[in-house]
């Protein structure tokens, strides 16, 4: 299956080029995901005016103009069930990423997203059918919501609650850690390799 990294910021304190362990945040996310044994392929959606400085650091960048990161996601998605991550999150386990699509291909759902016990759905975690994202994004879209989490309210999905995965195995919470500022990278690099 393929893999597609949100590399395309919306703000400009969204770094995916800062530094962990002398590696950019966005190439350690592709390397966690390369080391899960269902990935075979990752892609990473970036910004047109941004693909030099990208092609350096990923080995699949996708150029794409749009105003944001829904647009771009409708605009490169692939055409076959992929999973998504977002380009600052080294710490992404490979064995979570290997379960969720696992169940993707168990039940062929909409979409597989973790869900906390408050009802925060991990949109950037979950694995999904394009057809489907393309007219939940579309939908969302065209009422208005532009942030990415509104896909929710119009993709049938398959949730998975986070907090029955962090019982059975504590390292999954190193999934869902994004790396925003200076006091982020200071935890990942402390807790790469984990």
């Amino acid at each position: 299956m393929k893999a597609v990294i949100l590399a395309f910021p919306e703000k400009p304190r969204e770094n995916y080029t800062m530094p962990i362990k002398d590696e950019p945040v966005v190439k350690l996310t592709e390397m966690r995901l390369r080391m899960s044994k269902r990935i075979d392929e990752v892609l990473t959606i970036v910004r047109r005016d941004k693909l030099r400085t990208y092609s350096i650091h990923v080995s699949n960048p996708v150029p794409v103009s749009a105003r944001n990161k829904m647009e771009a996601l409708l605009k490169a998605m692939p055409g076959e069930p992929f999973f998504l991550a977002e380009g600052n999150m080294p710490l992404i386990q490979p064995f979570l990423v290997n379960y969720l699509i696992g169940l993707y291909l168990e039940d062929e759902p909409e979409a597989v997203i973790p869900v906390w016990k408050d009802g925060t759905a991990e949109v950037t975690h979950a694995v999904y059918e394009p057809d489907s994202l393309s007219g939940a994004i579309e939908a969302a879209l065209s009422e208005g919501h532009r942030t990415l989490s509104s896909i929710t309210e119009f993709i049938d999905f398959q949730p998975v609650p986070v907090e029955e995965l962090i019982k059975k195995n504590p390292k999954v919470s190193l999934s869902f850690f994004k790396v925003k500022s200076s006091l982020d990278r200071a935890f990942a690099e402390e807790n790469f390799g984990t």
